[in-house]
């Protein structure tokens, strides 16, 4: 797990050894362990490591005789077995992504075809004269680019291609406005003008300093639901989630679970203990004091049956007060996503006693865990519709010209996804894996766990799991009553004690609460703000507050775009409370 970034210029113009060295700085967070640099000509590619796998031998960048030079970010889960085909290599090392080193001198672009892993990966390849940048299917690992009449840079996060000067934090309206009715942003464009996503699965070749090939590597299979029973299905389901988490659990460091009152970390729990002769560490979070849903006991219950060391971090309204700026520091690519903060505090203490964590995303994405699922199962189909029709601020506010565009883009991914074969459970995961799991869940993951040093590894987002899930009969994923129908019935197999199937709780922290308790000093600072001031009137504001505890995702997306406006745009320090954060960004302005 790492940061990377790079650069190719124009017109063969050495690489600019300051832009790497600014770049490499502004990503050290996500590489504590350590870092390195290459640079031959025009291209120049660097390194930031959070060391996990060969901590002795496998540092970065990695090269090959013939100096073909990767940097990467992420994991190859089947390193081992991509090794025990390649029987005419050398390794000269035991990191896990030297295999796609070689795979591509040997594929070329189909190198990344056969990898299993979260990955963000650069190549320079001299011969071809090329860099050759790819993602994985998911999305699990960011990558983000600029196009410059100098040249291609690209890097782990967008933040640091800002801070090196490649582009100025100038905000996109429509991205703006998707930010606060769906909580995330979509497609390739970011809420950065001029910096864009490698999608996910996107391979890109890049010569001269401009992209001139694209190719995609689509994360689900193709084709209807296929006919199987329930018996064949739970055995092949039993199997299949063996063999994920055995591949994730693959680390030369500690690792642990986020473990929740949800299905999907409780089935993770179970797994490990059947894969892992170490003894689980698990991390669980609770709110004392507030009206949220309480997932301790459950956690407590499930962390028992196992036998992990079980640590519980309480988040209070003081922590989110002091936590809210960082976290808006740490989501360059902005999700108001209010599990962010928690995930962020949880993250902080899990990084004291381990390096690895395992959560459930993806769980509900796989085996169709939202309540949409079940409402397109309902009388025939007759309640189908699509998601996120209603923004998060239609219930608020009318607010003109500011919300223009807010769902053409989800729009785009409903059409593209909506193929003849597909049913329509069928589109529904396939366009929330296209948008809402890698521009929201992912990167709350990513930026949360890498600001402070930690891994996250997701094994329901697996190759193996996907061609399996995708293609249940909707009956077996999805009933009227019930979500997730086929991981329930597993878990009431070899977890009956887990109540797999009670109602799902959610993780729902109480950030409105909180807010309601100071609503109106925090109002009025957040009307002052520059970012909220140049897009909403006093009045909306006003209305987005009017009742935090009924609306706390627009209380909330208006005071974390506050704060991430004055971090990103700005340049506001993140240092202090929210109250010195928004007071300074006031002065500033």
């Amino acid at each position: 797990m790492c940061g990377i970034g790079g650069m190719q210029t124009s017109g063969g113009r050495p690489a600019d050894t300051a832009i790497l060295a600014a770049m490499r700085t502004a990503l050290a967070h996500r590489g504590p362990d350590g870092s390195g640099q290459y640079v031959a000509g025009s291209v120049g590619l660097f390194n930031t490591r959070l060391a996990i796998i060969d901590l002795a031998t496998g540092d970065q960048p990695l090269q090959e005789t013939d100096d073909v030079t990767l940097v990467a970010n992420g994991e190859i889960y089947n390193d081992r077995e991509l090794r025990a085909g390649l029987t005419d290599v050398h390794f000269r090392t035991g990191s896990d992504c030297e295999s796609a080193l070689h795979l591509y001198s040997r594929r070329g672009l189909g190198f990344a075809d056969d990898l299993r892993g979260m990955y963000a990966i650069a190549i320079h390849d001299p011969a071809a004269a090329r860099l050759v940048l790819t993602r994985d299917p998911f999305g699990i690992k960011p990558l983000y680019y600029v196009e410059t009449p100098g040249g291609f840079a690209f890097a782990s996060e967008p933040q640091a291609l800002i801070a090196a000067g490649l582009v100025k934090p100038a905000i996109r309206e429509r991205a703006r406005a998707e930010l606060f009715q769906l909580k995330f942003t979509t497609g390739r464009e970011t809420i950065f003008a001029g910096i864009q996503r490698a999608l996910p699965g996107e391979t890109l070749v890049v010569e001269g300093g401009r992209i001139v090939e694209r190719r995609r590597r689509l994360a689900l299979p193709e084709g209807p639901p296929q006919k199987i029973d329930h018996a064949d299905a739970l055995r092949m389901l039993d199997g299949i989630l063996r063999d994920t988490v055995v591949h994730h659990l693959r680390s030369d460091v500690p690792y642990g679970l986020f473990l929740s009152s949800g299905i999907d970390s409780t089935a993770l729990a179970h797994l490990m203990k059947r894969c892992s002769p170490n003894p689980i560490v698990a991390f669980t979070v609770t709110f004392p004091g507030s009206r949220a849903a309480d997932e301790l006991a459950h956690a407590r219950r499930v962390a028992s049956a196992v036998g992990a060391e079980h640590h519980v971090l309480e988040v209070t309204e003081r922590d989110f007060w002091a936590l809210a700026p960082r976290v808006a520091e740490a989501l360059d690519d902005p999700t108001t996503d209010p599990a962010t903060v928690p995930t962020y505090a949880l993250a902080a203490m899990a990084k004291n006693h381990v390096k690895v964590v395992l959560t459930g995303e993806g769980g509900d994405e796989m085996f169709c865990g939202y309540s949409r699922y079940r409402r397109a199962r309902w009388l025939g189909g007759m309640f189908t519709r699509n998601a996120r029709t209603h923004g998060e601020f239609d219930r608020v506010a009318h607010v003109n010209g500011a919300f223009d565009g807010w769902r053409d883009g989800l729009a785009i991914a409903e059409h593209n996804e909506a193929r003849a074969d597909r049913t329509f459970i069928q589109k529904l995961q396939a366009a929330d894996c296209a948008e809402w799991l890698p521009n929201d869940l992912l990167i709350k993951l990513d930026r949360c766990l890498m600001a402070n040093g930690l891994e996250g590894r997701t094994p329901f987002l697996d190759p193996v799991v996907a061609d399996f899930a995708f293609r249940l009969p909707d009956e077996m994923k999805a009933t009227t009553a019930m979500s997730k129908k086929l991981l329930r019935d597993w878990l009431a197999s070899n977890v009956p004690s887990a109540e797999p199937y009670a109602s799902k709780l959610g993780f729902n922290p109480p950030v409105g609460e909180w807010i309601s308790r100071r609503k109106a000093a925090i109002e009025e600072l957040v009307s002052n703000a520059p970012g909220i001031a140049e897009v909403f009137s006093r009045e909306v504001v006003r209305r987005g507050f009017a009742d935090p505890e009924r609306n706390h995702v627009a209380s909330w997306s208006l005071l974390f775009y506050a704060l991430w406006h004055s971090h990103h745009v700005l340049g506001i320090s993140a240092a202090g409370n929210v109250e010195e954060v928004l007071d300074a960004a006031r002065h500033a302005s």
